[in-house]
């Protein structure tokens, strides 16, 4: 018998083989994106009443309306804007099978999707897994900027696509009111969809504001924002997030959402939309993360490694050029293997490799955590 698979040729994730290494040589693993510190024990205790109060059957399809009323609301505090709780807003099961279904929903084979590179690893994949043609570019370094000279060279009636993604993973970069009005404009008059994947909205530095695409009349009208709960309140092994778009997008969204997952984790659900009701819960997550990024940067700041503080995410990007001409795989392998401490190589992340010499490490970790951190990587 011989089968064909959608996607061949697949790795193993870097996060995946990264991980295995730290776990295998008892690293510090500041490679992937987790926290290891414990979330809210309200929230966790409010999992638990739930259960208790029998939230234990299927939660509707688009997710507990108690719950996308909440989102709606943190949408009006945020932006003075929002989306309709019923027909504008969907939970799903954490923010990579809401960028899935968002792609099954529109992407036919020979579509072009435009994702700037590096770029986090779901996009690619679920973009060819639907036939569809996924266009890179790269962002530019050292600053990681989008160079909309070249988008708006890529664009073309082929292009059904754009995903964006602000704060930024890997880089910790944000986009500005400048590139988000360089995006509508170029996307005015057409038919491309946005996918705007917000999942470190909440994790914003320097008094920065996250500039939202909702915030963009014209591009809201063709976007969906994709978010996470587990990025946002530490507990990501719960895969739960949600996504919002207009009700014509979010039809077609949901057509395909009913049949991948139908419906999400009713007790969980319910902890949310309890949790969402104090507005410091999310508000206060900038200086909380702001006050680590600073801690690890101080602490680092008379090593070898170069670095620009990250503006957003929970995501610090060091360059080691001055260290060795290692490339970037090999030398975070040897950091792991030798050193005791696991971070991830930014060329993975591009079509070709391009090795800037950096390494991404995630500094949502205990203060202890990134003291012991900080003395691997000052010695080295």
């Amino acid at each position: 018998m011989q089968f064909t698979p959608k996607l061949n040729n697949v790795e193993t994730s870097i996060f995946s083989v990264m991980s295995a290494l730290a776990n295998k040589h008892n690293a510090i693993n500041l490679s992937q994106g987790f926290p290891n510190f414990k979330s809210d024990q309200k929230l966790i205790d409010g999992v638990t009443l739930a259960m208790n109060s029998g939230y234990n059957q299927y939660a509707p399809m688009a997710g507990s309306l108690e719950l996308r009323q909440a989102i709606s609301k943190k949408f009006e505090i945020l932006y003075n804007l929002s989306y309709h709780p019923e027909t504008e807003i969907t939970v799903t099961a954490g923010a990579t099978q809401a960028i899935f279904t968002i792609i099954s929903s529109f992407i036919k084979p020979n579509d072009e999707v435009i994702i700037f590179k590096p770029a986090y690893d779901s996009y690619q994949p679920s973009i060819e897994a639907n036939g569809g043609k996924a266009i890179s570019i790269a962002l530019e370094a050292p600053n990681y900027r989008i160079n909309w000279d070249t988008v708006k060279d890529n664009i073309n009636p082929n292009t059904k696509m754009i995903i964006i993604n602000t704060p930024h993973n890997p880089t910790g970069t944000v986009m500005s009111n400048n590139d988000m009005l360089k995006l509508q404009e170029l996307t005015d008059g057409t038919n491309i969809i946005i996918l705007s994947d917000e999942v470190y909205e909440h994790i914003i530095f320097d008094g920065e504001q996250h500039q939202s695409i909702c915030r963009f009349k014209n591009l809201k009208q063709r976007s969906f924002i994709t978010a996470s709960f587990g990025k946002t309140f530490h507990n990501t092994g719960w895969k739960i997030g949600y996504c919002c778009a207009p009700k014509e997008l979010m039809e077609a969204f949901r057509n395909v959402h009913q049949f991948n997952v139908f419906s999400v984790h009713h007790p969980t659900q319910k902890a949310l939309a309890d949790y969402l009701q104090d507005s410091n819960n999310y508000l206060e997550l900038p200086n909380f993360y702001q006050e680590k990024r600073d801690i690890f940067l101080n602490l680092i700041k008379d090593s070898r490694f170069k670095f620009k503080p990250s503006k957003g995410t929970y995501f610090q990007v060091l360059e080691y050029s001055e260290i060795t001409s290692m490339n970037d795989v090999e030398f975070a392998k040897q950091l792991t293997i030798e050193n005791g401490i696991a971070s991830i190589p930014l060329s993975v992340f591009y079509d070709n490799k391009l090795d800037h010499k950096v390494l991404r490490f995630c500094f949502a970790k205990t203060n202890e955590t990134l003291k012991q951190a900080a003395d691997i990587l000052n010695e080295i």
